[in-house]
């Protein structure tokens, strides 16, 4: 059945800006010009003045369930892609606040919507709620060292809600809770603390974990974080100090998917899969190409995945935040656990706050039809609640 058979027709669209830029940090494209890909999924003889927009720091979910599921049950929605599709290596968070901004933009002023409400989707929770408090004034955020833009003086749109679905609290926390713990030496990895490695076959660390261990272990991914962003520090103070002020440098990251989490459902417990996590085996993953920061440049590094420098932080934006904000999380969720959800929730700063947990839902709703659908019926239900719905 194709998707107009469905009830919604799928227009693909692009989203453009110009852009000051002393050096690229995208493959594709001219030097100063920005083209985001964008699809409109609207329903079949529903109009509506309002739409969600979806966007992910690195993209690729126009064709993920929820977006769908939505359209289906005739929700006007956005799926924009950031300049950074489907890699994260030179990301920069407040760049990706930006293209955000402009696909708000672009849904007011040119498909003539009223209202735009953000669907801030995993990755794309924190994404969200940093930009709405970006947004709403007063801005106060300052940009990470060497990173532009300063978003105090880019006039983003705020949006009318924010949504929150199976998201993460930020970049830099997931990161650091995954974070391999017993890598003592980011130039020689194979160097491990035997009593943190949970992959060592003879080794001490097995589940179930003690609340001992899993303290040691959390201070333990903390100070690696904080490690490398010393490094990255350096590194940037030596470029700029030999005049080479728009130089970058990559590098590896190892060991990023190692979280007690995945191997002890006592942790944090839901209703996911002991042993699993949503790229696959921990084990495998933790040093797979696909895994989180595995590439990386400095000023990326800081502005996404450093504790002490990222702004990004839907913990830290949530406070400020002003219009309704629904989150929505899911009970067998193997990527974002229930903690995220709850300490989002408590980071709000108003009553107009609302949590609801979708039962047995995984992370993406990937073969969960009912699911999926039970999650359309809340984001429904809060929009209609908020005079939202269009």
């Amino acid at each position: 059945m194709n998707e107009t058979a469905s009830g919604y027709d799928r227009i693909p669209f692009l989203v453009m800006f110009e852009e000051r830029a002393a050096f690229k940090d995208t493959y594709a494209g001219e030097i100063g010009r920005v083209v985001l890909k964008a699809h409109l999924l609207r329903p079949k003889g529903r109009p509506s003045r309002t739409v969600l927009v979806f966007m992910h720091p690195i993209g690729g979910g126009e064709y993920l369930p929820l977006p769908v599921a939505l359209a289906k049950q005739g929700v006007h929605v956005i799926y924009c892609n950031s300049r950074y599709v489907g890699v994260d290596y030179s990301l920069i968070m407040e760049k990706v606040a930006l293209d955000l901004g402009a696909c708000v933009r672009h849904a007011r002023e040119k498909l003539g919507y009223e209202r735009v409400v953000l669907a801030g989707w995993s990755g794309g929770g924190s994404l969200s709620a940093f930009y709405q408090a970006e947004a709403e004034p007063p801005p106060v955020r300052p940009r990470p060292p060497g990173a532009p833009p300063d978003l105090t003086a880019a006039a983003l749109v705020p949006a009318d809600g924010l949504m929150l679905l199976a998201a993460h609290v930020s970049r830099a926390r997931t990161l650091t809770e995954w974070l391999d713990a017993s890598i003592i030496d980011e130039s020689r990895p194979e160097l491990r603390d035997p009593t943190l490695d949970l992959y060592a076959p003879a080794g001490s660390a097995k589940p179930p974990f003690s609340a001992e261990f899993l303290a040691t272990y959390r201070a333990a991914q903390e100070a690696r974080n904080r490690r490398i962003t010393a490094s990255v520090k350096d590194r940037l103070a030596s470029l700029r100090a030999a005049g080479r002020v728009n130089e970058e440098h990559c590098f590896v990251v190892h060991g990023t998917m190692a979280d007690p989490r995945w191997l002890d459902p006592a942790v944090d417990p839901n209703d996911r899969r002991p042993g699993w996590c949503f790229l696959g085996e921990p084990e495998v993953v933790n040093n797979s190409p696909v895994g989180l920061a595995r590439f990386c440049s400095l000023r990326s590094w800081l502005s996404q995945w450093s504790l002490e420098d990222s702004n990004a932080d839907s913990l830290a934006a949530l406070g400020r935040v002003k219009v309704p904000v629904l989150l929505v999380s899911n009970s067998a969720d193997d990527a974002a656990t229930p903690s995220h959800a709850r300490r989002m929730y408590e980071a709000v700063g108003h009553e107009r706050r609302q949590m609801e947990e979708i039962k047995g839902a995984n992370h993406y709703y990937f073969g969960q039809p009912r699911e999926a659908l039970a999650a359309t019926e809340v984001v429904r239900g809060w929009l209609e609640k908020h005079d939202l719905a269009g």
